[in-house]
């Protein structure tokens, strides 16, 4: 049983990982970086650090949430630059 929990903890960060390299969008990065998130709790879990398992699930989604106020930062400031003229892309 613990065999496969792995495995799908494995399985988990290497999908995050590749979705983080290979997609363009920033939220579908967040996205990707969630399930990698998930996918290195359970491991953790596993190796039964239970203290760090707690940081992890407690820090995951606060980093989730300043990885969305940054991406919202950052799409205010370009459309701001592009109305001003500042930007010549």
């Amino acid at each position: 049983m613990e065999f496969f929990v792995s495995l799908i903890a494995i399985a988990l960060m290497a999908i995050g990982a590749v979705g983080i390299i290979m997609l363009e969008k920033p939220m579908d990065k967040v996205i990707m970086f969630s399930i990698l998130d998930a996918g290195f709790l359970l491991t953790v879990v596993l190796f039964k650090y239970l203290d760090v398992a707690l940081f992890v699930a407690l820090s995951g989604p606060l980093s989730t949430l300043v990885f969305i106020m940054a991406i919202v930062k950052i799409k205010e400031i370009r459309f701001k630059k592009v109305e001003s003229g500042e930007l010549h892309d």
